[in-house]
Parts: C-alpha cells; sequence; structure tokens
C-alpha cells in the first residue's frame, strides 16, 4: 500500500510540474503574440521557476528515498540541469534579453514538456503495475 501511495505522490508531483511548465509555454506564446508585455511576462515565468526546481527537486528524491531506482535515474539528468541553472545564475529570463531569446526559451520548455510527458507515462506504467501485483 505504501508503494501506491509513492507512485500516486509521484503522478501528482509530475502533473504539478508539467502545469508550471505549460503555464510558463503559455505566457511565452503570449508574449510572442504580444498579448501582454515583456516585463510581466518574464516576472510570471520568474515566478514559476523555483516551484518548478523544488518540485522536481522533491519527485527525485521521493523515487530515491522509495527505491524506484530506475525513475530516479530518469529523472537526475533534469534535477541536474536544474542544478546546473541555478548554480550559473541563468535560471531567470531576463526582461530585456526576452525576444531574442524567445525561440529558444520556447524549445526549452517544449522539451521540458516531452521529457515529463515520457516520464508520466512511465510514472502511470508502474503505478498501475502495483495495482495489478
Amino acid at each position: 500500500m505504501a508503494d501506491l501511495f509513492a507512485w500516486l505522490l509521484s503522478f501528482f508531483f509530475v502533473i504539478g510540474v508539467l502545469g508550471i511548465i505549460l503555464f510558463q509555454l503559455m505566457c511565452l506564446v503570449d508574449l510572442e503574440s504580444d498579448y501582454v508585455n515583456p516585463y510581466d511576462s518574464a516576472s510570471r515565468i520568474n515566478k514559476a521557476v523555483m516551484p518548478e526546481f523544488i518540485t522536481h527537486g522533491s519527485l527525485c528524491l521521493l523515487h530515491l528515498i522509495t527505491g524506484h531506482w530506475f525513475m530516479f535515474l530518469i529523472c537526475l539528468p533534469y534535477s541536474y540541469y536544474n542544478f546546473r541553472l541555478y548554480s550559473r545564475k541563468r535560471h531567470l529570463v531576463d526582461v530585456t534579453e526576452i525576444f531574442n531569446q524567445l525561440p529558444w526559451e520556447k524549445k526549452l520548455r517544449i522539451f521540458k514538456l516531452v521529457y515529463l510527458v515520457i516520464v508520466l507515462c512511465v510514472s502511470i506504467f508502474w503505478m498501475i503495475w502495483t495495482i495489478v501485483e
């Protein structure tokens, strides 16, 4: 039963990170469509960056504590990438350079989105496997 609870918690963490990434992507699309100014878009994205990092770090730690080594190894590169961004102080979007970096930031968020959808599918598979077992 504890294993099932861990998978459910993992599922909700992944859904939370997916929601944060989708929010950031929508802010970038709104900026590209000129619905919002660069300052508002950058401040919204920057407010969502740390919760994304913390939630995904918690997900990685959850898999480590519960002994789900495969999922931990799947989540580790994303956590390492987030740690590198934070340690180099490149995790925040710059207001003055947001238009120049817009295509790159969108590609980055889409890559993160695809990666997290794969993690979600694997997590759902293991959760169902645990229920059936």
